[in-house]
């Protein structure tokens, strides 16, 4: 049986209290919500805190809302509400394809968007899902908040911006005009990490793809932004030829490892299929919107 090192455990009331504690106890501190990414580590011996800090009372944190142009997202917003969001599904189709096929649902009920995108492990769905959409991180300490695009929240497997004594407490999504997005996965059984997984999000401007993002997961080292494959796309009229090129770049950018779950070759060639289905699939949705 695997148990983790021994910690101390402390309950947060607010998210004051949350940041004092981190203060207090700096880097050997960690915080918890639904734990499924972070308590497994820790069994393992992987990641050995101190200190966890409870934040599931932080009900401040647990909210989706509109503010004018962008969507708001707490980070102790559980899987659960993600999915059954009518207005996430409405403006970002994306996240109801990802949290679909996101573990199962005892793990959604419990776990967090703000867990899920702090582990910063490779495979993870959100990671590549706010990564296309161009989603910032509103990161708060004791001195204020700051705000940080997800292109450079992640900045490495299992490394995040998040610094000694801050929180993640908000997602900000930008919300687009005739906008559509889709999420493709590949995994070896349902809710397992992905093989190789794609997410596209755009909007379409007479015609033509402006805005356009894409994100890749367990296909390198991090959250992959594919941003060639990006700035192929940007003024683009949609076609199959535009589909093909999308999905050879995308191929050609990963940096996929042979492992349990596919060998490199394999992976790359799953990076670049899944993007172009993903594309596909995400200027269908635009075009419906747009109409």
């Amino acid at each position: 049986m695997q148990v983790p090192a021994s910690f101390d455990y402390q309950r947060a009331e607010s998210v004051d209290q949350a940041l004092e504690l981190l203060q207090r106890f700096g880097e050997e501190a960690r915080v918890v919500a639904g734990g499924h990414s972070l308590l497994p580590m820790m069994k393992l011996r992987l990641a050995r805190p101190e200190v966890l800090i409870d934040i599931n009372d932080l009900h401040e944190l647990d909210y989706i809302r509109q503010e004018q142009n962008e969507l708001c997202v707490g980070a102790l917003t559980r899987h659960r509400a993600l999915l059954e969001s009518e207005l996430v599904g409405r403006h970002f189709p994306i996240i109801h394809d990802a949290e679909r096929v996101i573990a199962d649902p005892p793990v959604r009920n419990r776990g967090t968007i703000g867990g899920s995108l702090c582990q910063a492990d490779p495979s993870e769905d959100l990671s590549a899902v706010c990564g296309a959409l161009h989603a910032r991180a509103v990161i708060r300490g004791r001195d204020g908040t700051r705000t940080v695009d997800m292109a450079e929240f992640h900045q490495g497997p299992y490394e995040t911006a998040v610094g000694s004594g801050e929180m993640l407490i908000e997602l900000r999504l930008p919300v687009l005009s005739a906008s559509g997005s889709a999420y493709e996965k590949v995994e070896r059984k349902a809710g397992d990490w992905a093989v190789a997984a794609a997410g596209v999000a755009l909007s379409l401007s007479d015609g033509r793809i402006a805005e356009p993002g894409v994100g890749l997961a367990a296909v390198g080292s991090g959250s992959v932004n594919a941003s060639r494959v990006e700035e192929l796309l940007l003024g683009a009229e949609p076609s199959e030829a535009l589909y093909e090129a999308a999905c050879r770049r995308a191929a050609e950018d990963c940096t996929p490892v042979t492992d349990g779950r596919g060998s490199a070759e394999y992976k790359r060639h799953l990076a670049g299929e899944l993007t172009r289905r993903a594309l596909r699939r995400a200027v269908a949705r635009a075009a419906a919107t747009e109409a």
